[in-house]
């Protein structure tokens, strides 16, 4: 979790509640008895988040609510430390030999019981803290404002998206050069926040690479099941709602879809799956005749899947200072505001603090949005919880969290 440190504690929480959603939905192998305790944690925090943009517009001035912010951000690091530990474990449990197999399993088991229970008790301390604050859900929120929500369209404001085309073109080019192939796979990988699904709608709604294709956007989840993903693609191709539980009855359904429309592009956006058998099974869902051309984009936070479902998978890059510091301007409202001139340093410096990661950016420019002077500009930019999260990066190991 280094690379997350510069991120404020609404879009910390988003990724470790997703990370918990992954062993929930089978990405992360724990013992089966802790997704009750996993399923508990997971909506204590959701009930944090609602709180969130309040929290942290106050902790700028008030010392007691920026303490629970760190607790609460501590809490984040402890418990995907914990699953990250926890999976490393059970890796290592299960190359052991057969014969201490059984007195290994017990001692992993006792472990993370009591893991888990210490966590469970410190994250619902922290949940009850809050109330002390009296903190409102929503507040600050009166001009614009983000719905939380997992799933996502192939719908797009073009006019938002910010420093992109270049990465598009070259994904573009890359699908180009493979469209000799039946079915052509593209995965688009990097950590969470970066805009791996803005990037698949910008190709998704490129008119000019995919004029003669009937297009597909399937939202995949944590939870991997080849049946919807199927049902769903038939569903948009046919414009006839498909159930069907028969794999075989979607397999033939599919191919006749893909022959009467013989060029196809799939969006499956989140792939979170790494089962080698289950990818080699969505492969095979995709296969089509030789008449048939099929383009499939994926996006995924794991380098691993990536390079699983294709040899040539696209790293997305960072964002630049500059283009973290446009959209903050977009969402926060600067064009409106007075003293533009002092706020654009300050708001510079603020962009920096971003690390690239363009759901940092958007998060900041509406927290920003409300603050309409430079005195309070300038208090998010100083504020402490940028030591903080710097601190918390410099005491985490450093390694890659990818999901």
């Amino acid at each position: 979790m280094a690379q997350l440190g510069g991120l404020i504690a609404s879009a910390l929480l988003k990724v470790v509640g997703d990370q918990i959603g992954s062993v929930l939905g089978g990405q992360i192998k724990l013992r089966r008895n802790f997704d009750n305790d996993l399923r508990r944690m997971k909506e204590t925090l959701e009930c944090v988040e609602a709180v969130l943009l309040d929290a942290e517009r106050r902790a700028i001035t008030d010392n007691e609510v920026r303490l629970w912010l760190k607790r609460l951000k501590d809490a984040m690091y402890a418990i995907s430390d914990m699953l990250d530990d926890s999976e490393a474990e059970e890796v290592s449990r299960k190359k052991k030999l057969a014969a201490v197999i059984p007195f290994l399993t017990t001692v992993h088991k006792i472990k993370m019981a009591n893991k888990m229970k210490t966590m469970r008790e410190h994250v619902a301390e922290i949940t009850a803290q809050h109330k002390a604050f009296n903190l409102m859900p929503g507040a600050g929120a009166n001009k614009q404002k983000v719905t939380d929500t997992r799933v996502t369209t192939s719908s797009t404001l073009q006019a938002q998206i910010i420093g992109r085309t270049g990465e598009e073109e070259k994904i573009l080019a890359s699908v180009s050069k493979g469209i000799t192939e039946q079915v052509t796979f593209l995965p688009i990988y990097g950590i969470g926040g970066l805009g791996k699904t803005t990037m698949a709608k910008l190709i998704y709604n490129n008119n000019s690479q995919f004029q003669d294709y009937s297009r597909v956007w399937v939202y995949v989840s944590q939870t991997f099941d080849l049946n919807n993903i199927g049902n769903s693609i038939i569903s948009q191709l046919s414009g006839n709602t498909s159930q069907d539980t028969n794999r075989e009855m979607i397999h033939i359904a599919l191919q006749k879809l893909f022959a009467e429309k013989q060029k196809i592009l799939i969006v499956l956006d989140d792939l979170w799956e790494g089962s080698d058998f289950l990818l080699d099974d969505l492969k095979a869902m995709l296969m089509v005749e030789k008449a048939s051309k099929v383009v499939v984009i994926l996006t995924t936070r794991n380098e691993g899947i990536a390079k699983k479902m294709s040899t040539r998978p696209h790293k997305l890059a960072p964002l630049t200072n500059d283009m973290c510091w446009t959209i903050i301007k977009q969402k926060s409202g600067f064009e409106e505001k007075d003293d533009k001139a002092k706020l654009e340093q300050i708001g510079m410096d603020i962009a920096m603090k971003c690390g690239g990661v363009g759901l940092a950016a958007q998060s900041l420019g509406y927290m920003l949005n409300s603050m309409p002077t430079s005195h309070e500009w300038e208090s998010v930019r100083d504020s402490d919880i940028w030591t903080l999260s710097a601190s918390d990066s410099e005491d985490t190991p450093s390694r890659q969290v990818t999901r």
